[in-house]
């Protein structure tokens, strides 16, 4: 085969994600009908933007929508909604981008309602997202940026493996303020040491 013909093959994540299950949730693309609910996950206070600079209405969510299937089409990032099992509730949204051309680096970001916070949904929802991006998309490092003060959150990063590489002093600006994240990193490696049981890939 030859290096042409290598480059043009399109890994079969980019033309349509799988379901991703676990004890406590499900994952899949967020489609249209979802903007409400995603609106109001992205609505809460502390939430993650997911690049949105402006507000977080209905109109903010479907752009997100759009751009989340643009960028798996183009092969530099995936985009899921977290659905609670036992509801049928959307509860939030995982989203992992490209950092480098072979999409060997990738930066993930996590936001969940606050009913699910504490309740094992987060970790259920990290296990999920990592077995697919380190098994199936073939990342090596994923990185992830947590407030400094948020230390649940922290604990939640280190519960599944995730290693504290360094304070980013003021990093992201909250209102007025700027406040220092932890950005934390998972390797291939130490993923396949733990490997938990109990999440798929439908």
């Amino acid at each position: 085969m030859s290096s042409h013909s290598a480059s043009a093959v399109v890994a079969p994540w980019r033309t349509g994600l799988p379901v991703l299950s676990g004890p406590m949730v499900s994952m899949r693309e967020p489609v249209l009908e979802d903007t409400a609910a995603i609106a109001a996950v992205l609505a809460v206070g502390d939430a993650t933007r997911f690049g949105i600079d402006d507000s977080t209405d209905e109109n903010a969510a479907a752009r997100l929508i759009d751009a989340a299937i643009r960028d798996r089409l183009a092969g530099s990032g995936f985009t899921f909604v977290v659905i609670l099992t036992a509801s049928r509730r959307i509860v939030g949204l995982v989203q992992v981008r490209r950092l480098d051309p072979t999409f060997e680096c990738g930066e993930w970001e996590c936001t969940l309602a606050p009913a699910v916070r504490g309740s094992g949904v987060f970790v259920d929802t990290a296990r999920a997202a990592m077995r697919f991006a380190f098994e199936t998309v073939g990342i090596h490092r994923l990185e992830t940026r947590v407030l400094v003060e948020n230390g649940r959150s922290n604990g939640a990063i280190r519960k599944i493996g995730g290693v504290h590489e360094g304070i980013l002093r003021g990093a992201v600006r909250r209102g007025g303020t700027y406040l220092d994240q932890a950005l934390w990193a998972l390797l291939k490696e130490d993923w396949s040491a733990h490997v938990p049981d109990g999440s798929s890939v439908h």
